[in-house]
């Protein structure tokens, strides 16, 4: 199968999906394309946590604010999967959990080794320039075939791809461990206003309660610990610590948002 990921909304995947379709004959799986906007940390993460619960796949992900720039496309083999995006750190979480402590090893898309794709009908056959905001289409989406239709054990066959060294790295911060507190960060917020930190859930598993940012707020193992609408912390499915309110959005109730600071006194 090839997986896509983007932040396009719509309509913009049913194209790379057509071009996938006129090349190869993969199943097509949608991971998500309401990836929040441009924030490829945010993206990096989720498919750090999602992607590894597929069996071996070509991954297409592409949160892309550089398209059309001087930033390199790439391909990295890790385990039996492979995923194709931008060189912007966007898969590198992913493949390194893919990898499962084994070598990712990078290739770099040749973007004019191959012929831009055209739509199916309705088109002369005279070359198409390729697009500098749509890259998703005319660039990614056609080396996701490639690569699916040779294998991932056979990527060095194909011409478009050459091996690399290194890519642009993005690692997650650490929090900063005190005597009796930690400090982390907001990483991400889900749909459900649920903020994500950078905190280990071991931290708080021994605790009924830890004040965060100032505040008194109850440790709980499911939402539903707490009464509707109060807050409370608790460790997600990601193994992380939440803020949370039960039925309602933490991000609003604790006044956070990605990249805010926060301060769990133990």
């Amino acid at each position: 199968m090839i997986t896509l990921a983007t932040d396009f909304g719509s309509p913009y995947p049913a194209a790379m999906k057509g071009v996938i379709l006129n090349e190869s004959d993969a199943r097509l799986v949608d991971v998500a394309h309401d990836l929040p906007r441009q924030d490829v940390r945010a993206a990096a993460f989720w498919l750090r946590e999602v992607l590894p619960w597929f069996p071996p796949a070509v991954h297409l992900a592409v949160v892309d604010p550089g398209v059309g720039t001087d930033r390199a496309a790439v391909v990295a083999r890790a385990g039996g999967h492979a995923l194709v995006g931008p060189d912007n750190g966007v898969l590198v979480p992913a493949a390194r959990k893919l990898a499962g402590g084994g070598a990712v090893e990078w290739f770099a898309i040749d973007e004019d080794a191959a012929e831009v794709p055209r739509p199916a009908a309705g088109e002369a056959a005279e070359p198409r320039r390729r697009s500098n905001t749509f890259h998703g289409r005319d660039v990614f989406a056609p080396a996701a075939a490639a690569v699916h239709e040779a294998g991932v054990a056979d990527l060095g066959s194909l011409d478009r791809l050459t091996p690399v060294d290194g890519v642009k790295d993005l690692t997650f911060p650490d929090p900063t461990v005190e005597d009796d507190a930690v400090v982390g960060e907001v990483l991400v917020v889900d749909g459900f206003g649920n903020a994500i930190t950078n905190v280990p859930g071991d931290v708080v598993a021994a605790l009924d309660a830890v004040t965060v940012n100032g505040q008194s707020v109850p440790v709980g193992e499911t939402f539903a610990a707490v009464p509707e609408g109060q807050w409370l912390v608790t460790v997600g499915s990601h193994g992380n610590v939440e803020l949370d309110v039960n039925r309602g959005r933490g991000d609003e109730a604790f006044g956070v948002e990605p990249g805010d600071a926060v301060r769990l006194e133990l």
